[in-house]
């Protein structure tokens, strides 16, 4: 089990192929700082983060879950944002009712040009989750 006095936060990262993943990489060549334990797993689209995705995150280690992708109006696959948008409320109460704070999952809107945006938004979920310390489910192989 970790101790909060060693503890560098683990966050998953589910972001959107057109646009987070693209601010990612944005963020990274311009020289944008951002944490190094931010492990980002791409997908095509937002509405395609399936919820059992972001359990199994958390059943494996995350400390923190961040889905990421297109602003509402400019998804590539019209309305896959609105989708994800729709179930995060949903999510979040469940993750609640399994004992995992509300502060440990995001759902954050940045478009490929928001490279800062990217790094404010990990940097500042990571200093969160630092203040909250590790993950400790019971039970945890019950998620997902």
């Amino acid at each position: 089990m970790r101790t909060k006095t060693d503890f560098e936060p683990l966050l998953v990262a589910f972001l959107c192929h057109w646009c987070a993943y693209t601010g990612a990489d944005f963020a990274g060549s311009a020289g944008i700082k951002y944490p190094a334990s931010v492990r980002i797993v791409r997908v095509m689209c937002t509405g395609r983060v399936d919820p059992l995705f972001v359990l199994k995150a958390f059943r494996e280690g995350a400390d923190g879950v961040l889905v990421s992708g297109c602003h509402p109006g400019d998804c590539h696959y019209v309305d896959g944002n609105i989708k994800a948008m729709r179930r995060e409320p949903l999510l979040a109460a469940m993750l609640e009712q399994l004992g995992i704070e509300r502060e440990r999952f995001q759902l954050v809107w940045v478009s490929a040009s928001e490279g800062e945006k990217f790094a404010r938004v990990v940097t500042e979920m990571t200093d969160t989750l630092r203040e909250l310390g590790p993950l400790n489910l019971k039970g945890g192989e019950q998620l997902g």
